[in-house]
């Protein structure tokens, strides 16, 4: 994958935010790490990524949320969400506000790669 190309890791739990940041990383890609959602927005205003990676459950504001309000003032950021519960409702409203995907936990690092690389050449 390109090294150009710059992704924001938004999850609450510090393990699965490192982990991804390691793995990404490794794959000679630009990431930062957010741990909620007013973090996140603040990182975007100040170096917007190409690609946010964002959970959907998190404590203050949720991933929704914080989707919605990417989308608004940064309409060509694409945002994968990432979910530990496979609820039709919240992957539909993610859609609707303009998730590019959606990934369920847990998920194999080969799928979240071939996701990623399809954003990147798309």
């Amino acid at each position: 994958m390109a090294n150009e190309k710059k992704i924001l890791v938004v999850d609450d739990e510090d393990d699965v935010r490192l982990f991804l940041q390691d793995f990404l990383n490794e794959r000679n890609l630009a990431v930062e790490a957010a741990g909620n959602g007013e973090e996140a927005l603040k990182k975007i205003e100040a170096n917007p990524p190409d690609i946010v990676l964002l959970d959907i459950m998190m404590p203050g504001m949720d991933g929704l949320t914080c989707l919605e309000q990417i989308k608004k003032k940064h309409p060509k950021i694409m945002v994968v969400m990432i979910t530990a519960l496979k609820d039709e409702t919240r992957i539909n409203r993610a859609k609707e506000l303009g998730a590019h995907n959606y990934i369920v936990k847990p998920f194999s690092l080969s799928y979240l790669e071939t996701e990623l690389m399809k954003l990147f050449q798309g």
